[in-house]
Parts: C-alpha cells; sequence; structure tokens
C-alpha cells in the first residue's frame, strides 16, 4: 500500500486513526485492560494489514525475521551466558540477516556474474524482492549489535514487533534505532489521542504528499525518457542531458523528502516522533557535509555498524580510507544489486576520501574550514552538486554505457547546443580554439516546460527552508541537527513565516491538500521503494 494512494489516504489511515481513538476510550472504560497494550495491538495488527495489502506471503518472511531476532535478542541480553557463546548467537544473527538479504536481493546478481566471469550456464533465479526487507533487517542487526554490546532490557514481545512493524517508517525508513522508539512506547504520553498532534502531523503528511505527487512525479517526466533514450543507445542532446540528469536529481529529491515527511507526519499522529532522515541536502558545501543530511538514519547506520567496526579511523590515514572506500561500496551495494550502484558508492567513497585529505591539509596551514567566506562555501557548494548530479548519472542508469552516454552529452562530445538568443554574445568568442557560431538551440514547448520545472524546483532546494524549518518549535521529528545550516537557519524574517497553529495555514494547508489530492489520478510507487 502506497502513502500516496487514495485507498490509503481515504480508507486505510481513517479506519486507523478512528479504531486508534476507539480502542483507547474501550481502554480507558475498563481498568484491567491496559491502554497501552491495546493501542499497541490495534495499530501492530493494521501495520501488518498495510505491509501485506499487496503480496500477502511478504507477511510469513517478516513475521519469521522478528521472531527469530527478537530470540535472539533476548539470548545476547542474558549475562548468564558466557561472551564466547554470545559472540556466536551474534554472528549467526547478524549471518542469518544478511544471508536473507543476500538470497532474495542478490542471487540473480550473483549468478549473472558467475555466468559471465566462468562462461557458465547455471540458470538465474527469478524471485521477487519482498518489500523493505533491507530496511526492517538493517533495524534487526542493529539490535541485536546493541543487545550484545550493552545487553538489551526489552522483554515484550509485543513492544519488539511494534517497533519493528509500525506502518509509518515500515516500508522505506527512517531506519528506526531501538532506544529512540521503545522509550517511548513505554511513555504513558504517547498512547493519548491528541489534537494538536493530528494537527501537527497531517500538516508534515501533507507537505511530504505535496513533494511527491506535485514536484517529484512531474519533474519525473522529464529524466526518464532521457535515461530510457540512453539505454536503447540513443545520444541526448547537451540540453536533454543536462535538463534529465537535473530532473533526475531533483525527483529523486523530492520523492524521498516527500516520503520522510510522510512518514514522520503519520507516526506523529499516534505519539510517536521518528527521527529525522534529511536535511536539506543540496545545500551541502561539502561532500560529508552531504552525507550528514541525505538518509541520515542509512548514513547513521553505516558508520556505527560497519565504518567504525572496520576500525574507523583508528588504524591510521590508509587504514581509515580503506574502511571509507569500504563503507560507500556496501552503501552502494546495499541501495541495489547492480554495478552501477556499487560504482556510484566508489565514486562517493572516492569523493570523502578527497574531502578528507583536503581537510586534513588544510588544518596542517593553520585554516578552520568551518570560518571559511561566504565565497569559499559557495564555491564549495557549487563543487559538491555538481559531483552529486554527475554521480546521480550512473544511480539512475540502466547500464554503464547508458550512463557513458548521459555523461558524454553533458561535456558535449555529442556537440553542444545553445539558445538562440545567446549567439550574438557568444557569436565571435573563442575557447580553446573551438568557436560557437554555429551552435543554436530551438527549444520546443515540451523543453521550455522542462527548463521551467527544473528551474523552480532548483530555486527551492537552494533558497528555501526544509520542513524542519517551516515547522519551527512544531517539528515532530528527534534528533534535528544542530550543527548543520541552511540559508534560512537564523533568519529572522522568515521565522515570521513559520507554521503556527491558526486560520492563515489552515486555509494553505487545505489548500495544498486539495490541490495534492486532485493529482492522486495516477499513482507511482516511492523510488526508494525499490532499495
Amino acid at each position: 500500500m502506497l502513502f500516496n494512494s487514495p485507498v490509503f489516504i481515504f480508507i486505510f489511515l481513517p479506519v486507523v486513526l478512528l479504531g486508534f481513538l476507539i480502542a483507547g476510550q474501550i481502554a480507558a472504560t475498563f481498568p484491567s485492560l491496559s491502554q497501552r497494550k491495546v493501542l499497541i495491538f490495534w495499530l501492530i495488527i493494521t501495520s501488518l494489514v498495510f505491509y501485506g495489502f499487496f503480496k500477502p506471503w511478504n507477511l510469513v518472511l517478516i513475521i519469521a525475521s522478528v521472531i527469530i531476532n527478537y530470540r535472539l535478542g533476548l539470548m545476547l541480553g542474558n549475562k548468564a551466558i558466557s561472551q564466547l557463546t554470545r559472540k556466536i548467537i551474534l554472528f549467526c544473527g547478524i549471518g542469518a540477516n544478511l544471508l536473507a538479504i543476500t538470497y532474495f536481493k542478490y542471487a540473480a546478481f550473483i549468478v549473472e556474474n558467475i555466468n559471465g566471469i566462468f562462461h557458465g550456464g547455471f540458470p538465474v533465479p527469478e524471485i521477487t524482492l519482498p518489500i523493505a526487507i533491507s530496511f526492517f533487517t538493517f533495524q534487526q542487526i542493529a539490535y541485536l549489535v546493541d543487545a550484545y554490546k550493552k545487553g538489551t532490557q526489552e522483554r515484550s514481545f509485543i513492544n519488539y514487533i511494534f517497533f519493528i512493524t509500525f506502518f509509518p517508517q515500515l516500508i522505506a525508513g527512517p531506519i528506526v534505532h531501538h532506544s529512540e522508539v521503545l522509550p517511548q512506547i513505554e511513555n504513558k504520553k504517547a498512547w493519548r489521542f491528541e489534537s494538536s498532534e493530528l494537527a501537527i502531523g497531517l500538516t508534515v503528511f501533507v507537505m511530504g504528499l505535496f513533494k511527491k505527487v506535485i514536484l517529484a512525479d512531474n519533474v519525473a517526466r522529464f529524466a526518464t525518457p532521457v535515461f530510457e533514450a540512453a539505454a536503447q543507445n540513443i545520444a541526448p542532446t547537451f540540453t536533454e542531458a543536462w535538463i534529465g540528469a537535473l530532473a533526475y536529481t531533483l525527483q529523486l529529491y523530492f520523492d524521498f523528502s516527500g516520503y520522510s515527511d510522510m512518514a514522520i507526519g503519520l507516526a506523529y499522529m499516534f505519539g510517536i516522533q521518528l527521527p529525522i532522515n534529511f536535511f536539506s541536502p543540496y545545500q551541502a558545501i561539502s561532500i560529508t557535509d552531504f552525507w550528514r543530511r541525505w538518509h541520515i538514519t542509512l548514513s547513521n547506520f553505516l558508520r556505527d555498524y560497519l565504518y567504525i567496526p572496520l576500525g574507523g579511523s583508528r588504524k591510521g590515514n590508509l587504514r581509515r580510507h580503506m574502511n571509507l572506500m569500504m563503507t560507500m561500496l556496501l552503501g552502494g551495494l546495499w541501495h541495489g544489486a547492480g554495478w552501477n550502484f556499487i560504482f556510484w558508492g566508489g565514486l562517493h567513497g572516492t569523493a570523502l576520501i578527497i574531502n578528507h585529505q583536503w581537510r586534513a591539509f588544510r588544518l596542517k596551514l593553520g585554516h578552520s574550514i568551518e570560518d571559511d567566506s561566504w565565497i569559499s562555501k559557495r564555491i564549495g557548494w557549487g563543487l559538491t552538486f555538481l559531483f552529486v548530479v554527475v554521480a546521480w548519472v550512473y544511480f539512475r542508469a540502466s547500464t554503464f554505457s547508458a550512463a557513458n552516454i548521459v555523461l558524454a552529452s553533458m561535456v558535449g562530445a555529442n556537440g553542444i547546443e545553445l539558445p538562440n538568443v545567446l549567439q550574438p554574445l557568444l557569436g565571435s568568442l573563442q575557447v580553446l580554439g573551438v568557436g560557437f557560431e554555429g551552435f543554436s538551440l530551438t527549444l520546443d514547448l515540451h523543453e521550455m516546460k522542462a527548463l521551467l520545472w527544473v528551474t523552480i524546483l532548483l530555486l527551492i532546494v537552494f533558497l528555501m527552508p526544509n520542513t524542519k524549518e517551516w515547522m519551527g518549535g512544531y517539528s515532530p521529528v528527534l534528533h534535528a541537527p544542530s550543527r548543520l545550516g541552511t540559508l534560512f537557519s537564523e533568519n529572522r524574517i522568515f521565522a515570521l513565516l513559520q507554521w503556527r497553529p491558526g486560520n492563515a495555514w489552515s486555509l494553505i494547508m487545505a489548500v495544498t491538500t486539495a490541490v495534492s489530492i486532485l493529482a492522486l489520478n495516477q499513482v507511482s510507487e516511492f523510488l526508494y521503494f525499490q532499495f
């Protein structure tokens, strides 16, 4: 079931909210009933319905995974068991989880590569990827590791299954840490139906819905044809290539940002705060800064459960770079079973290594990057954004050759077309011996629309505040970054325009809701569903 589908918005969500309210009142009427358990049980049942709506057989996998990992967590938290035995249980638990992901997500990819390398004829298995297996498996791996290190105190199976299956974060994150959600489950205040929480949650949900169905889905129309043509070895023009790359960059941004907002808003309707997962990543001034802002919970997971266990930065500069590259390569593989995803991870790993080396060089000279001038930061922002756009081409393209075709057009290998209006200015200009006299560009209506959409959305991501900043003190997220800034972080004038309960914002959100609902005639999946 999709958050942006009519069945979810008009049937599932109202039923869940109404049932939540009724279940709370029934539990309050009978003192023998635990209100918390009744409400948790209701949300578990509805979450399983949500997960199994299209493919009920997926329920078998997730329930089996939850039961096995819960039992393993109890054993790991048992201090009476020897350290060696607990370590064996941990390795077996992590191995079983990774084996499940490997089989469902990477089996076909592995067989294809074996056949290609050894010219074998092994049949390639046709395996349907279970929805959200990467997300709920990573969540449980983190739980097992923490149970081994700290000894988890969680004994309630109902709490645990709620922590894994809670529908707002189940399908595409954020990757929730048990220490973030389980304490909220035990808090009595979380199990009261509050109209203020409903209003805030609905506001954030509608913001996310608008991003998805109006912004992401509309700009996607200009990205898809370019990459589909490249997959058929049809080279786009210079302008088409840049429009396609920027359109996909923006589509992915608003698609993922929209989902993150919707997940956070839905959870808060039930009094649960989820961690922030997105914080204006295209305003980052370095690639390190980018990864502090993009898919924050995945970045934290890779840092805490892969990069640091590999040795982090504790074993010298060379080892640090190797650990960083390994982390990003595996992070790329997590996104999909394809060499293009691995290569994309390698590009980001290389960029992070260069960024760390540059910072170290600057520090030796006595320069603090944090004290850089506005111009220096804008140069860093421009280089970072350009790199991210180029890397996304490999992420989006179906093959390496398709990505190379798009990039070749982006650098002018297939000729450069410039708008006619620029010809008088550039007609006599020579750059490296190449003139611009014969270059022309005739924009049709489709290209004019594409340029307009891309320009507007670029201005939004570069200049506008994010949802956390729009909501101000009413933001329902956990762990909002305190060190990360945007153009509006310290803007006092903007503070006057932040969301607050009142007639003005009620009207704005009503119009936003209406526009978004009218766009639901063509429902599309969120891009991160495939990961």
